[in-house]
């Protein structure tokens, strides 16, 4: 952490691209000012419990890395005062039930799915329930989609090209099941075998976003052990878990099984930029043009630094016209668990994103990440609906001839 401390010379220049320094306007919401406050608090001049609400605020979006001139690595400073911190704060019952419920359910699709329908059965006590739940439940969609379990293994058509193993996710599976088999018909498609291991489980990056630095070891080690390693990457198809197996070097430093975290997360790649590393068929083209706005997650951009291999992928399907809009660098508010723990700022950054998004007219909104995914089509069912989509449903779509606006908006 002290190295990140003494790089910071409080030029300002991540003000400008911290979304909560642009909602609420206050220094010590901002990049230099967290870095401060958790320098003061290490140092004993002020109290964890003085310094929480201004950490509490941040997204961990890491922009601010992305556009720090002197390499602050930001990341590496918030996690671990993050899990510092949690070791010794006592939260408000509500606070420390709601926290519960998230660690207890998001990680495990089972679970969640059982959550969900027992929140649709509870039905009118809804408006029972606590204010700290209100945001959690605001959530909810409707039904959750159906799918079949995906195979041990999918083979590659034609000549295989590639082994790779998937990394399904957790609440992904439940919310939107067809990203995953998007991601095994695309890759097999492209000469790509597909294991999936059956008894892998939550990567640990939800556990590292609140500080549970333990329980993110205890998963992480979980798939450590239930992956393959003569395969030639694990593919994620989700930006925050992404973000978070790269997290592997730091989590792991100093333990015993570093070499192993180190390789895991060093073979851990997003499909994006796995499938423009190894060059894809030419999709058919559509039958009618699609304007898309592509919203760059921010684990995606910032924490991984890809940007141009989803463009890319897109932009190679016959008739797709990507689209620009302004403050597309900004996160959309979802930050993991953001939009539970703080839905007053998400809400205010989801509307805005919505708003900068529109201003391009786009036919669809497309991004990479399961958490955006959400929060993008919460804001885009107003008067006017946007359909929203991962990028790998959109060229498995193309790849079907199934016509990319097909559907109600933000259905999968």
């Amino acid at each position: 952490m002290g190295a990140a401390v003494d790089k910071c010379v409080h030029c300002g220049l991540c003000l400008a691209v911290c979304p909560t320094y642009a909602v609420l306007g206050e220094e010590m919401d901002s990049p230099r000012g967290r870095i401060f406050l958790m320098k003061e608090a290490l140092e004993g001049s002020l109290t964890s419990k003085e310094v929480a609400p201004y950490i509490d605020r941040c997204l961990g979006c890491v922009a601010c890395t992305t556009a720090c001139p002197s390499g602050v690595e930001y990341g590496n400073l918030l996690a671990p005062y993050r899990a510092l911190s949690e070791r010794y704060r006592r939260r408000p019952l509500m606070d420390a039930a709601r926290r519960q419920l998230v660690s207890q359910t998001l990680p495990y699709p089972e679970r969640f799915r059982a959550a969900f329908h027992a929140a649709k059965l509870a039905g009118p006590a809804k408006k029972l329930a606590p204010p700290a739940l209100g945001p959690m439940l605001d959530l909810l969609p409707e039904e959750l989609p159906t799918s079949e379990p995906l195979p041990a293994v999918v083979p590659a058509q034609g000549a295989r090209r590639a082994r790779v193993a998937l990394l399904t996710g957790c609440v992904q599976q439940a919310l939107a099941p067809e990203i995953n088999w998007a991601t095994v018909r695309v890759l097999a498609r492209n000469g790509v075998e597909v294991v999936i291991p059956q008894k892998q489980g939550c990567c640990g990056a939800l556990s590292l976003h609140i500080g549970e630095q333990d329980a993110a070891r205890k998963f992480a080690r979980h798939n450590m052990q239930v992956f393959p390693t003569d395969v030639d990457a694990v593919i994620t198809n989700a930006a925050g878990c992404g973000s978070g197996i790269a997290e592997y070097h730091l989590l792991f430093s100093g333990q015993v099984d570093h070499q192993a975290a180190d390789a895991y997360a060093d073979m851990t790649v997003d499909i994006s930029v796995f499938l423009d590393g190894l060059g894809i068929e030419t999709p058919p083209a559509l039958a009618e043009p699609v304007r898309i706005a592509y919203h760059d997650a921010c684990h995606l951009a910032h924490a991984q630094g890809v940007t141009q291999e989803p463009r890319r992928l897109l932009g190679a399907i016959p008739g797709v016209e990507l689209l620009t809009f302004p403050e597309a660098d900004m996160c959309c508010g979802s930050a993991g668990t953001y939009n539970i723990e703080q839905p007053e700022i998400a809400y205010e950054l989801g509307e805005r994103k919505m708003k900068n998004v529109r201003s391009a007219t786009p036919d669809l909104v497309v991004t990479g990440n399961i958490g955006c995914l959400i929060q993008l089509r919460t804001h885009a069912n107003g008067a006017q609906p946007l359909p929203v989509l991962h990028t790998i449903v959109v060229l498995d779509r193309a790849y079907a001839g199934i016509p990319l606006l097909t559907g109600a908006a933000g259905a999968e």
